[in-house]
């Protein structure tokens, strides 16, 4: 049954719109004070377009061709005959191929007067020429400087003597808050410049799967296909992000974009400077996340930072003091809730600086001093492609040390020879070997060495008892061939 009826509801409204008005005349008289009619022009046409202007020359196009062999169709593909016996390959013959050239197009940053541009790995992946070209039609060859696939970052230089390029500066992007206006600046499906405008949506976000290093902006600026690489802008017109993967079943814009943080491509952008590869801070300590049962051992009232689970000897985190069980909650000031966001803060740490680690011992808030410095080669890696016709022809070994774990992103092994590479159509790949297993025994022998390994492999015999260890899992195996 309704409270009121709809005449009693309406002398209600009545009496109770004359009381308000009496009771707040002050507040509603103040609030009309303030309206004022727009003194000028300015006022009149609030726009993005004074920052698209100075950051959009910037923003540029990315060309990138790659040479590929394809199998031609044969004519016997559909004759079920010979599909049966001869599996779509001719009977007179090998299969047919042809090069053909691959494009991919992306967008790019250029971040320094001298021609340096920031874009997207998976951009120019396999790429043998490359092309850039700008907002104004000027086009460039481009060297490629860096390509570090974990961030999926890649630096590419052009040509800027007395061209006057544009560029665009870095912005702090630890400083962006959930609702902080930006805009995303690229090329999307190829049909041109596009900016598009939105919000920041988290700060973040640590499951999106991109790159090893899980810590994205998200943002509901419309990014689509095209646009990696390209720049996400705070309203000063600052390099926040570099756009990088969307969230979408359709392959269009769902307003879930993600955008690499502005502070690691920066890392990465300074790193070229110095050479072809990034030199990362290395703790030497394996971590785990914190579960709610961790949570409510440890007397919290809900699950942060990350659990000290083994600490390497002559490391970093032994040196700083830290211990199995060891509670980290923060890194330089910045909180992390997993490990993923404890490898950003991590990895975005100078080289050489000592940082401050928040850590929860025994009930006990603690601040621990820990030094920057990269992972050792405790033992010279000896690289060595095997040869001959045993199960390891064609793969690379090396000796395992925390430098190489590093560089094979293989957490807490530091000890052993380890596959590096595995050749495309080699034994070593028919067999099964991947990059990453470390070989322990080979027909009853102890592997300690890749010499070691690659004078094991030249035995000329037919069965093989190989031990190995995968993903933290010994496996054992017998081959005969």
């Amino acid at each position: 049954m309704a409270l009121f009826s709809f005449s009693k509801g309406r002398r209600f409204g009545a009496l109770a719109g004359v009381v308000l008005a009496l009771a707040f005349s002050g507040s509603v008289q103040g609030y009309a004070a303030e309206r004022t009619t727009p003194q000028d022009a300015t006022q009149v046409k609030l726009s993005f377009a004074p920052v698209v202007k100075q950051v959009a020359p910037a923003v540029v196009n990315v060309y990138a061709q790659r040479r590929v062999r394809e199998r031609v169709a044969s004519p016997f593909d559909s004759d079920p005959f010979f599909r049966r016996f001869f599996g779509g390959n001719s009977p007179f013959g090998a299969p047919r191929t042809r090069e053909r050239v691959k494009s991919s197009l992306g967008s790019g940053v250029i971040v320094s007067k001298d021609g340096t541009i920031i874009t997207n790995h998976h951009v120019i992946e396999g790429a043998q020429d490359v092309r850039v070209v700008l907002s104004d039609k000027r086009e460039f060859e481009a060297k490629v400087l860096l390509k570090d696939e974990r961030t999926d970052l890649a630096i590419l230089k052009i040509d800027g003597e007395g061209a006057d390029l544009p560029m665009v500066e870095f912005a702090d992007s630890d400083g962006l808050e959930v609702g902080d206006l930006v805009l995303a600046i690229g090329n999307p499906f190829g049909v041109g410049q596009t900016v598009t405008q939105g919000i920041v949506s988290a700060v973040a976000r640590t499951q999106v799967g991109v790159s090893d290093y899980q810590f994205f902006i998200q943002t509901d600026a419309a990014i689509n296909p095209g646009n990696s690489g390209g720049a996400l802008v705070d309203v000063d017109g600052k390099l926040v992000g570099i756009n990088t993967a969307i969230f979408s079943r359709s392959g269009g814009s769902n307003g879930i974009g993600f955008a690499i943080p502005g502070n690691m491509a920066k890392i990465v952008a300074t790193a070229a400077g110095h050479g072809d590869v990034v030199r990362r801070p290395w703790v030497g300590a394996k971590l785990q996340p914190v579960s709610q049962d961790i949570a409510a051992s440890l007397g919290m009232d809900r699950p942060n930072g990350v659990m000290v689970t083994r600490v390497l000897e002559n490391s970093p985190a032994q040196e700083a003091g830290l211990k199995v069980g060891d509670l980290i909650t923060a890194v330089a000031g910045e909180q992390v809730s997993d490990p993923n966001s404890f490898g950003y803060r991590l990895v975005t740490q100078e080289l050489g600086s000592d940082v401050a680690f928040a850590v929860l011992r025994d009930g006990e808030a603690l601040t621990l001093s820990v030094h920057m410095r990269v992972a050792p080669e405790s033992v010279p890696r000896d690289r060595r492609e095997l040869k001959g016709t045993s199960p390891f022809a064609g793969s690379v070994v090396m000796n395992l040390s925390p430098a190489v774990a590093e560089e094979l992103r293989m957490g807490d092994e530091t000890a052993g020879v380890v596959v590096a590479e595995v050749l495309e159509s080699s034994r070593a790949a028919y067999v099964g070997f991947r990059r990453g297993d470390i070989v322990l025994e080979v027909n009853g022998e102890s592997v300690d060495s890749a010499k070691q390994l690659a004078k094991l492999s030249k035995r000329k015999i037919r069965t093989w008892h190989i031990k190995f260890r995968r993903e933290g899992r010994d496996i054992s195996t017998t081959l005969r061939l």
